[in-house]
């Protein structure tokens, strides 16, 4: 396992190579940790106290259908969460970000690849696509990274895939999750996910 100063240094690409990674990731800049629970659509009064990822995955056994379990913290000028259970940041991106908010959301999708990315600004659901496939982009302004994503030699000018053949998961989820984190300036180091109680929260998507 890499050191935190290696986890660090590496922003979030180390999650390419973590096989982990079954959490949803939530980042949003412009609110606080708290907020940005209640954006997910936190539980009122539904404060477990500081959980660990072990803790908090069994909570998510115990909540009802639907619901699940968000640690938050802050991390380079980001507020974030990490989502047990179903994760709400997939649903609720919009909402999280509105009021000039940015968010972005990560999705690890471990039942059914592959990775998802997303981001949404000021109420917007501006861009998203799967790791491997950022040829077929969605939201609003689809081609919000296609400069980063020609310059990373991940698409075309014309935006279709200019990938190798043949190439390992891990390198294309690794090239594209590079982008995310340079063009948003996002760093999370790997104990914040597997090992440190953060205070944590029931979500409901319904």
């Amino acid at each position: 396992m890499a050191d935190i100063a290696e986890d660090v240094a590496d922003g979030i690409r180390w999650l390419a190579d973590w096989d982990q990674w079954f959490a949803g990731l939530t980042f949003a800049r412009g609110i606080g940790p708290d907020e940005l629970a209640a954006r997910l659509g936190a539980l009122p009064g539904v404060r477990p106290g500081p959980l660990g990822a072990l803790d908090a995955w069994s909570m998510v056994t115990e909540t009802v259908d639907g619901d699940g379990v968000a640690r938050v913290g802050r991390w380079g000028g980001w507020s974030f969460a990490v989502e047990h259970g179903l994760p709400a940041g997939a649903e609720r991106l919009a909402e999280v970000s509105r009021g000039g908010v940015e968010a972005v959301h990560l999705d690890p999708q471990p039942d059914h690849p592959p990775k998802q990315f997303a981001y949404a600004r000021d109420g917007e659901l501006v861009c998203c696509f799967g790791l491997g496939e950022e040829c077929w982009r969605g939201g609003h302004r689809p081609d919000f990274l296609l400069p980063e994503l020609i310059a990373a030699g991940i698409l075309t000018p014309d935006g279709a895939c200019a990938r190798p053949p043949g190439e390992p998961d891990a390198d294309r989820d690794r090239r594209t999750l590079a982008v995310v984190e340079r063009r948003f300036g996002l760093s999370l180091p790997r104990h914040l996910i597997a090992d440190t109680p953060l205070p944590a929260y029931v979500t409901c998507t319904r």
